[in-house]
């Protein structure tokens, strides 16, 4: 078995869409990024990455190939979970964390895990994903940006 953590933060800014865990969150901001900056996923990707040994996104996915700009990342994560079958792992679980000041995630939640869940070839009761604040301190909780943390589990196939 191996363990992986991924973390990611994007910037907050107008004239984007909001993409969490592949939802499109209803905001007045989206997250700067080179592909469609889902923090969440590319968090969950660099954990699945990790724990594999096969480095990170930005090594698979670099931000300087144009082909990936706009990138769904549900896309990207089907790639990097291809990529971990391959190199002779199966994800066991993955637990994520978004921290985010706003919007509130709770209604989101569910959709989120059933899209991982889904592109990684898992039960969704695999899947954890929880939002939380930062009572306002840092650049989350000032609603500069969002960020997100994930662990996995990997099992030799």
């Amino acid at each position: 078995m191996r363990i992986g953590h991924g973390y990611d933060v994007h910037r907050l800014t107008e004239n984007r869409k909001l993409i969490l865990g592949g939802v499109q969150i209803p905001f007045e901001k989206g997250l700067l990024g080179h592909s469609d900056a889902d923090v969440l996923l590319h968090a969950i990707s660099d954990a699945l990455l990790g724990a594999a040994a096969l480095g990170d996104i930005g090594k698979l996915f670099p931000d300087s190939d144009p082909k990936y700009r706009g990138a769904d990342s549900l896309a990207l994560l089907k790639t990097v979970c291809k990529e971990v079958e391959k190199s002779g792992f199966h994800v066991e679980n993955l637990d994520a964390t978004i921290l985010c000041q706003n919007p509130k995630l709770r209604p989101f939640i569910d959709e989120m895990r059933s899209n991982i869940a889904s592109v990684c070839g898992i039960d969704v009761s695999s899947v954890s994903v929880k939002a939380t604040t930062e009572e306002g301190l840092g650049f989350t909780g000032s609603g500069e940006g969002i960020a997100a943390h994930a662990v996995c589990l990997l099992e030799s196939v």
